[in-house]
């Protein structure tokens, strides 16, 4: 399978006001016909940006700037992992509404939204494989609102966070939903990597609210009870290739029997960067996983950029589905282990408008993997990706 993007942007700048405009062509060619496809791989012709930007010419505060934008546009809050445009798929996460980033006394800095999430279309299989086009859907069925505070250097050189979402959704016609409302808090701190020493991260987040038990109408309703812990500590070494090595833990929670609904959602957040070398592959997000893991990176050159990765995962609730992959247990038979998992990732900029990347993950699949009753056949999930940025 093929998967093309081209993207074509166009910005208009006078004193402070700003006039955006992006397009992206997100096609696939020759797919296998056994080969899962979605929205995540076809959005041909879809205008991702429009919108105006407005920075005050008199600062606020004592000295430090705001920001309004207004329209169509990517967004990327905080560490990612609930709200983030994920630009590395073949399509991405867009957002129509209205954002303010402002700067207050004592260095501290905020940002609110209230944001329509772009839903994307066409969605059934045919039209994705004849690579249709139909305008992405925003409506008031699902909105998405809240805010986040941060302050850099707080705790010695970290960066402390905290933000609020909250998650709107219901139903509209030909669009079943499981009526999500969902509020969602996060805490973090954040010690950036610096050469010659240790760099850490910790989020907390935690999930509360209400969601249909399943897509019909006339559904019961569950609480809800989730959350999800992220913690790394890395050290840099000093020398030419500045390798750093990280320890890393990740822990999502399921859905168990009676109680409160358990599966923690993700939202929006990224696909790469903590689970997986690349956005295309999807086997893996936060939800019902615990997963230590080892990470290595380098940069041999200027241009040029390694990283690996070792993780086994286990499920947090053994009777729920694995992450993103809907293999299930409801006796819970099958155990905790789904497997370990290498992954790996080359990239190197040719020049200032080429850059080529190699993405590589092998998951050797652990007993739930092979036995729970809907497991595909086979041993290992293979995935390698070949990827070519070329900007004009």
């Amino acid at each position: 399978m093929l998967n093309l993007r081209t993207t074509v942007a166009a910005q208009y700048e006078d004193g402070p006001v700003k006039v955006v405009g992006e397009l992206w062509d997100s096609r696939v060619y020759d797919d296998n016909r056994g080969t899962p496809l979605s929205t995540g791989d076809v959005n041909a012709l879809e205008l991702v940006q429009a919108y105006v930007e407005w920075r005050p010419r008199a600062p606020f505060g004592d000295g430090t700037g705001g920001m309004i934008q207004a329209g169509r546009f990517l967004l990327n809050i905080g560490s990612r992992r609930l709200v983030a445009a994920d630009d590395y798929r073949n399509t991405t996460n867009g957002y129509t509404g209205i954002r303010a980033d402002l700067g207050w006394r004592g260095g501290w800095k905020s940002t609110f939204l209230y944001v329509l999430p772009q839903q994307r279309r066409p969605y059934d299989l045919s039209s994705l494989r004849r690579n249709a086009v139909a305008p992405d859907y925003e409506g008031f069925d699902l909105v998405l609102w809240g805010g986040l505070l941060s302050r850099a250097n707080t705790i010695g050189r970290a960066m402390v966070e905290t933000s609020f979402v909250h998650l709107g959704e219901r139903d509209r016609a030909g669009r079943p939903t499981r009526d999500r409302s969902l509020n969602t808090a996060s805490a973090r701190i954040i010690a950036d990597p610096v050469a010659g020493g240790i760099d850490y991260e910790v989020e907390r987040i935690v999930q509360r609210g209400e969601i249909s038990s399943s897509l019909a109408a006339n559904a019961a309703r569950q609480k809800v009870a989730a959350w999800f812990l992220h913690g790394d500590v890395g050290y840099t070494f000093r020398g030419g290739w500045k390798p750093r090595i990280a320890l890393e833990y990740d822990h999502a929670s399921g859905d168990r029997a009676g109680g409160d609904y358990g599966r923690f959602d993700t939202l929006f957040g990224m696909r790469r960067a903590d689970l997986a070398p690349a956005g295309l592959y999807n086997a893996i997000i936060r939800s019902n996983l615990v997963s230590p893991g080892v990470r290595i990176e380098a940069t041999p050159g200027k241009r040029t950029d390694l990283m690996g990765s070792l993780r086994p995962f286990w499920l947090a609730a053994r009777q729920d589905a694995f992450s993103f992959t809907a293999v299930r247990d409801a006796t819970g038979w099958a155990g905790s282990f789904a497997g370990t998992q290498v992954d790996g990732r080359v990239r190197h900029q040719v020049s200032k408008s080429l850059r080529f990347e190699v993405d590589a993950v092998l998951l050797a699949k652990g007993r739930f993997l092979r036995t729970a009753p809907n497991a595909p056949p086979g041993r290992w999930t293979k995935y390698v990706s070949l990827n070519a940025m070329a900007s004009f």
